[in-house]
């Protein structure tokens, strides 16, 4: 446990910002999940809808220090990437 003032005061900050960390990274993934079940549905329209709403959402977490930018880029380019492959399909 805590024993300095100013360790208290930490702990409580760490309890805080993982509770807005958790929120961020679970709109992440669902916003994921969402372009995933677009691409897998066969729909394109829903598809690049889907990955219009979660690049800026992407690129917010990473910005936030939730994930790495690096991270947030390559998911990004992969879902990019599935979507552009259902025209050619």
């Amino acid at each position: 446990m805590a024993n300095t003032k100013s360790a208290k005061k930490a702990a409580r900050q760490t309890v805080r910002r993982t509770a807005v960390n958790k929120t961020r990274r679970s709109h992440m993934r669902s916003s994921i999940r969402k372009v995933e079940e677009a691409i897998a549905s066969g729909n394109l329209e829903a598809a690049r809808a889907a990955l219009k709403e979660a690049e800026p959402i992407l690129a917010s977490t990473a910005q936030k220090g939730v994930v790495h930018r690096k991270t947030a880029s390559r998911k990004v380019s992969r879902l990019s990437k599935r979507v552009g492959a259902m025209t050619s399909a």
